[in-house]
C-alpha cells in the first residue's frame, strides 16, 4: 500500500498473525501500546463531499486504531447498559476474519459493476454471503454485505482501518451500522458491513434524480430521532465516546429509512478524571466542525452537539452546510440561518419549499429552535443528545392540523399557474432575503 504503510510493518504482520488465530487479539511492539484513539486527520483532508458514496454509500469513508482487544475496561458499558438496553459495549470486538480469497468471490473479483461508491479509504462493493456460516456465496445467493477496501494510493491506512475495528466492532447498537468483519493479507485491508440498502442520508437531501424522492417530514424526523439516539448512545458510556465527524453523509438507512451512524475513523474517547475536553489536532469535515474545536483544539462531548445541530439545519432546509455555488453570504449555512431560525414569520420561508408546505408549523419552529440550542457557541449551553432525543421525539407527535392542510391546498391551487419553485438558475432557492 505504499508509503501509508511503510512505517508500519510491525503492526500489519502483528495484525495478520493474530488474524491467523480467528480472534483479533493485541499485537506485540509497538501495536500493543497504539492508543484507541484514532489518527488525527486534519480538516483540509475532508471536504463535504470528501468520502460520501453514490445511492448506496457503505459505512464510513474513514479508519483507524488496532490493539483490538483494549477494551478501555469492562465496566465502561455499565451505564450505557441502562439508559440504553437496546445497545451493548462488548469486551474485544467479536468479528469474522475473512481471507483476501472470500472477500474476492464474494464481490466477483471486485468487479466494476458490484462497486456502491468510493471514499477516501478506498471503494466498496457489494458482496453476497451465507447468512449463518459468512462465506461466499454466488451473486444474488444469501446476504448482500458491503465490502471496503483499501485503495493503496489513498492517505488513509492501518490505523484508519484499526480504529474502526476498535470502535465500530466493540458497539452494537440498532442506530450504529453493524461491521461484521475484516481481512488483513498481503497487505490487503478490508472490511465488511451489513448493507445499507437506502445509502446516506446525503444523497436523499442533495442529490438528483427519480431514486431520491424529496423525504417527507414525518420521515426526516424519525432519521433524526435514529441518529441522535446513536449519538446519545456513544455518549453515554463510563468512557465517552466522541464521534467527531457527525454529517449526513456518515447517517445511512436501511431498507425502512431506520438511520444508523457508520465511519469512525475519527472517533476518540471523551475527557476523564474530571477534565472537561481532550486536547487533539482539529480532524472533522469544515461545516461540521464545532467552532471551539476549530479554534483551539478542544474537543468537547458537546462538540458532537453542534455537528448534529448542523445536520439538523440541513434536513430543515434542504441546503448543504458549505455550497461556494450560493450567494456569497450563504456559503455557510449556519452563519447564514440563524437569524431566520429564531424568526416564525421568516421561518417558512427557510424550510425546504421540496416539503410543499406538509409539515406542521409548530413543529418546524420547534425544530428550529432545537437546531439553535444545539448552535449555542458555549458548548456549555448546548443540549445534550438525550435531551436532543426527547425533544425530537416530542416534535414528532405533533401532527398537521386540518387548517394547515386546507391552507396549504388553497395556496397550492392558487399557485399552480405560476413558475412554482422560486430555486435559481444553479439549482439553490432564493433566501428570505433575496425576497
Amino acid at each position: 500500500m505504499g508509503n501509508c504503510l511503510g512505517s508500519e510493518e510491525a503492526e500489519l504482520e502483528a495484525v495478520k498473525d493474530a488474524g491467523r488465530h480467528g480472534q483479533p487479539q493485541a499485537a506485540p511492539a509497538r501495536a500493543a501500546a497504539l492508543p484507541m484513539a484514532p489518527p488525527e486527520r486534519d480538516l483540509s483532508m475532508s471536504s463535504s463531499s470528501s468520502g460520501h458514496q453514490s445511492s448506496s454509500r457503505s459505512p464510513g469513508s474513514s479508519m483507524n486504531s488496532v490493539a483490538t482487544t483494549r477494551s478501555g475496561g469492562s465496566g465502561s458499558s455499565s451505564s450505557s447498559l441502562a439508559a440504553y438496553p437496546e445497545g451493548r459495549i462488548l469486551e474485544a470486538p467479536n468479528l469474522r476474519v475473512f481471507t483476501f480469497g472470500e472477500l474476492r468471490s464474494a464481490t466477483r473479483n471486485f468487479r466494476p459493476d458490484t462497486v456502491l461508491g468510493e471514499g477516501g479509504f478506498g471503494r466498496v462493493y457489494k458482496g453476497w454471503v451465507d447468512e449463518k456460516t459468512m462465506n461466499p456465496t454466488r451473486s444474488g445467493i444469501g446476504m448482500v454485505v458491503a465490502v471496503k477496501k483499501l485503495n493503496p494510493e489513498s492517505v488513509q491506512g492501518l490505523q484508519e482501518w484499526q480504529s474502526e475495528v476498535n470502535f465500530l466492532g466493540r458497539l452494537s447498537h440498532p442506530n450504529l451500522v453493524r461491521l461484521l468483519g475484516y481481512c488483513v493479507e498481503d497487505r490487503e485491508l478490508l472490511l465488511v458491513y451489513e448493507f445499507m440498502p437506502k445509502g446516506s442520508l446525503e444523497n436523499h437531501l442533495f442529490r438528483k434524480g427519480a431514486a431520491f424522492e424529496p423525504l417527507p417530514w414525518n420521515l426526516r424526523l424519525r432519521i433524526a430521532i435514529g441518529a441522535a439516539r446513536g449519538l446519545a448512545f456513544l455518549h453515554s458510556s463510563e468512557k465517552q465516546i466522541i464521534y467527531r465527524d457527525f454529517k449526513a453523509s456518515n447517517i445511512l438507512l436501511d431498507t425502512n429509512y431506520n438511520a444508523k451512524l457508520s465511519d469512525f475513523g475519527l472517533a476518540k474517547h471523551g475527557p476523564t478524571g474530571g477534565d472537561s475536553h481532550v486536547t487533539t489536532r482539529v480532524m472533522g469535515t469544515y461545516g461540521y466542525a464545532a467552532p471551539e474545536y476549530v479554534a483551539t483544539g478542544h474537543l468537547y462531548v458537546k462538540s458532537d452537539v453542534w455537528g448534529f445541530g448542523v445536520v439538523l439545519l440541513e434536513m430543515l432546509t434542504g441546503l448543504r452546510a458549505l455550497d461556494t455555488g450560493r450567494p456569497a453570504q450563504q456559503h455557510n449555512l449556519v452563519d447564514w440561518a440563524k437569524p431566520y431560525l429564531a424568526d416564525r414569520r421568516k421561518l417558512a420561508r427557510l424550510v425546504d419549499p421540496r416539503l410543499e408546505g406538509q409539515y406542521p408549523s409548530k413543529a418546524a419552529l420547534l425544530a428550529a429552535q432545537l437546531t439553535l440550542r444545539c448552535l449555542e457557541g458555549d458548548p456549555r449551553s448546548r443540549p445534550s443528545m438525550a435531551e436532543v432525543v426527547a425533544a425530537l421525539e416530542e416534535i414528532e407527535q405533533i401532527k398537521v392540523r386540518r387548517r394547515e392542510r386546507d391552507d396549504h391546498h388553497r395556496s397550492s391551487r392558487q399557485k399552480s399557474g405560476g413558475s412554482g419553485s422560486g430555486r435559481a438558475g444553479s439549482g439553490h432557492r432564493q433566501s428570505p432575503s433575496m425576497r
